[in-house]
């Protein structure tokens, strides 16, 4: 069993020779039904970097089979433009959003980015256009390691091949002045569409600091408001998940927005809390961004399990005197939070204090 270009390879193989279906879940039923019997599964390179071998190993026991490994397709790309791979960011897009190279694309940065089809190169190159890095440059590379293997080179920006073949991958050198996204947490305000119900960048670096991100956890991001602070939070790990629970149907749209821009599969429910936190996911971490109530802490401590990390922020005097009386019961860090900025002040300039953010920061 193959895809159909594996499987044209072989003519000798005949009738013994079956095309894996699309899509491609619904073959594990198929292979499933030849147990018992000597069966080959051809697939591209390495099965277990971005490619089906993890797949076949959820759906059998571990004795029903053997992967014998080939090449990776970046493996073949690399030694192609002569680029290290442990410097070189890795995509698998076959049925993933492209918006997910643009939090790594920055001037000199290398990525090789493995496509579903021809047609995907000229999304890809539309991404980095828009993005204001039309002018790098993109190594198209065709059935690498095969007879039909052919690679040409051109700008993001003007890319001239109406013929692309499958399977293709892209390597990128990255040129332009569009806006690197920078790793440390507190992205630039500009990068998170809002409504002016956003956490600012200094706070939402604090928030992220106290909620303390670890591989593989998942995020309640309530009362999200733009979505930044479930945003930033998987945009430092891929392992991480969140969930954005939103009371507005404006501001819940505009979260799914800002998390579409940089192709984070980040869950938007819509709803007062805490009825909609029944959503069957369980979290790692709790941020509450609105809505604190005695009702949400009562709730939380309740549903969830010990040692879960809360992190609250208000503004108003009476959520201040909420977490005062949260802080003295159940522990933790409180902190009152107040930034100036410099603004003019007449013919000088002065201090522009914003609203003290108190944040209480506790494990539940």
């Amino acid at each position: 069993m193959g895809a159909a270009r594996h499987i044209e390879l072989m003519p000798e193989l005949g009738p013994r020779a079956e095309v894996w279906p699309v899509p491609f879940a619904t073959g594990i039923p198929r292979l499933r039904a030849l147990q018992g019997k000597s069966v080959v599964v051809l697939a591209s390179g390495d099965p277990f970097w971005f490619g089906a071998g993890s797949v076949f190993a959820r759906a059998f026991d571990p004795l029903e089979w053997r992967c014998l490994p080939a090449p990776s397709t970046f493996t073949r790309a690399a030694s192609k433009l002569g680029w290290p791979l442990e410097t070189t960011g890795c995509f698998g897009l076959h049925a993933k959003p492209l918006e997910q190279i643009v939090p790594c694309l920055a001037p000199n940065a290398k990525l090789i980015v493995l496509l579903r089809d021809g047609a995907a190169v000229q999304s890809l190159a539309d991404v980095l256009t828009n993005a204001g890095f039309g002018s790098s440059t993109l190594s198209v590379m065709e059935a690498l390691g095969g007879p039909r293997e052919r690679i040409r080179v051109a700008q993001a920006d003007d890319l001239p091949f109406p013929d692309i073949s499958h399977p293709v991958c892209v390597g990128i050198a990255v040129a332009g002045d569009g806006a690197v996204v920078t790793l440390a947490s507190g992205r630039a305000d500009a990068f998170f569409d809002n409504d002016g119900q956003i956490t600012k960048r200094p706070i939402r670096a604090l928030a992220l600091s106290a909620l303390a991100p670890r591989p593989g956890e998942h995020l309640w991001d309530v009362g999200a408001g733009s979505g930044s602070i479930g945003l930033e939070w998987m945009l430092t790990d891929p392992s991480l998940r969140a969930t954005a629970f939103e009371t507005r149907a404006d501001r819940s749209d505009r979260v799914r927005a800002n998390a579409a821009r940089w192709g984070l599969n980040l869950k938007v429910v819509q709803g007062h809390v805490p009825e909609t936190l029944t959503d069957g996911s369980t979290p790692d971490a709790v941020f509450v961004g609105g809505g604190a109530s005695d009702v949400l802490f009562e709730w939380l401590w309740d549903k969830l399990a010990p040692g879960t990390r809360l992190v609250a922020h208000a503004v108003t005097l009476e959520s201040e005197a909420l977490f005062a009386r949260w802080h003295a019961e159940k522990g933790g860090q409180l902190l009152r939070i107040a930034l100036s900025e410099a603004a003019p002040l007449g013919p000088r300039r002065g201090w522009s204090a914003a609203y003290p953010v108190i944040q209480w920061s506790v494990s539940i």
